[in-house]
């Protein structure tokens, strides 16, 4: 079961009543000014009014925006004001809520402790599943005869059989090559990570593995094979949560840590390397100036976005949503990829994931962007070649399976 991320704890404040202010901010709308005794026609009049003003002046719809979130959570006095047998009253229902509170996080424990239960005993089939993936070992006949009704039962009754094909001679291939790389590029939040020379080192995947913390939290463990890019046998990456429960009793995520990864020399796949031509203004003479600058990677993945400190507070909901989005990550490879991979890598969990349809546009509009950018690509090419254009963007074509 996913557990939910939450980067904050609620601040206790004030239940709402129909006198206190909001928990949430109020919409910035037409309403701010509302007329007296008005007509249908003068109030939309005032509504394009006031939508017309508040289009002209960004910076003031902002500073409302910034008064309102100021107020949440705000009492307006309607609590403080009931007699003392209500107030009474109140304080027993918190009273109350508190039991409940405690049951909740007593629930979300033993939730946890079941899901440890059955993960010991998927484990057995994870080991198997790896074994067949690198070759160690052929599945057995009773699995691969469920397989292949499986396979059956999905195909649409109006489906034709294929003609068989006359079948080249083959050479013996170990394993299943590559399942890993086609599993995670199947998979969308992943697919969106991993750049053309990211494919290269996650060819050498040869298993992803979880395991749970004695506390609260999890770690994932990637294993590669012998590769021309690092020395690392194992790269993991630990999830850890808050000692307390947050509201609900749910486990509130705290933050993650990554394994610092060896690379060899020349090989890291967070950088790139920018070359530019330098003129000395006395000799006239030119020399080539190499600058490491970040790139996009899979391999990012391992070094997560820290939690913003007080003296973030520009950056703040900026870090908070890396946050999010490097938690949604774990929990993506922990809830899906791990448990169903071989569903990911023939493109068959594909049919369950859900897709909003500003997405799909998303996909779509990115694939004509990136033919512009091709294009501008070129023509910054042919004015300055002195930048080392080596660090692909990440592709987002993971609606379609794929194999590498």
């Amino acid at each position: 079961m996913a557990e939910p991320i939450r980067n904050k704890r609620p601040d206790p404040a004030t239940a709402p009543t129909p006198q206190n202010t909001p928990a949430a901010n109020a919409p910035i709308s037409s309403h701010a000014q509302q007329p007296g005794v008005a007509s249908i026609k003068e109030e939309d009049l005032d509504r394009a009014a006031a939508a017309s003003i508040f289009a002209q002046n960004p910076q003031l719809v902002s500073l409302i925006q910034g008064r309102l979130g100021g107020l949440i959570g705000r009492s307006s006095g309607y609590i403080e004001s009931l007699p003392a047998d209500v107030k009474r009253r109140v304080a027993g229902l918190k009273g109350i809520q508190k039991e409940h509170s405690k049951l909740e996080a007593e629930f979300q424990e033993e939730v946890l402790q079941l899901e440890k239960k059955y993960f010991a005993k998927f484990t057995p089939l994870y080991e198997q599943r790896a074994e067949i993936v690198n070759g160690k070992k052929e599945p057995s006949d009773e699995h691969v005869k469920a397989g292949e009704e499986e396979q059956d039962a999905v195909k649409s009754e109006g489906e034709e059989a294929a003609a068989p094909k006359e079948e080249a001679p083959q050479t013996a291939v170990k394993g299943i090559p590559e399942f890993w790389l086609s599993s995670m590029k199947n998979q969308v939040s992943l697919a969106e990570m991993i750049t053309d020379r990211d494919e290269e080192a996650l060819k050498k995947l040869t298993d992803i593995r979880m395991e749970y913390l004695d506390k609260p939290g999890f770690r994932l463990i990637f294993e590669f094979d012998e590769n021309d890019f690092f020395t690392n046998k194992t790269i993991t990456k630990t999830y850890f949560y808050q000692n307390e429960s947050g509201y609900g009793g749910d486990f509130i995520y705290d933050h993650a840590e990554g394994d610092k990864i060896e690379w060899k020399p020349g090989q890291d796949l967070t950088v790139r390397v920018e070359q530019k031509k330098q003129r000395n203004k006395n000799t006239k003479q030119t020399r080539i100036v190499k600058k490491t600058v970040p790139t996009e990677s899979f391999f990012n993945f391992f070094s997560p976005p820290k939690a913003p400190t007080e003296d973030d507070d520009d950056a703040a909901s900026d870090i908070e949503e890396r946050l999010e989005l490097d938690y949604q990550l774990g929990e993506d490879i922990k809830e899906k990829l791990i448990p169903r991979a071989i569903d990911w890598f023939t493109g068959e969990a594909l049919a369950f994931e859900e897709f909003d349809e500003e997405d799909l546009e998303d996909f779509d509009d990115d694939d004509e962007d990136d033919v512009d950018d091709d294009d501008d690509q070129d023509e910054d090419d042919e004015d300055e070649s002195d930048d080392d254009e080596d660090g692909s963007k990440p592709k987002q074509e993971a609606a379609d399976c794929k194999q590498s």
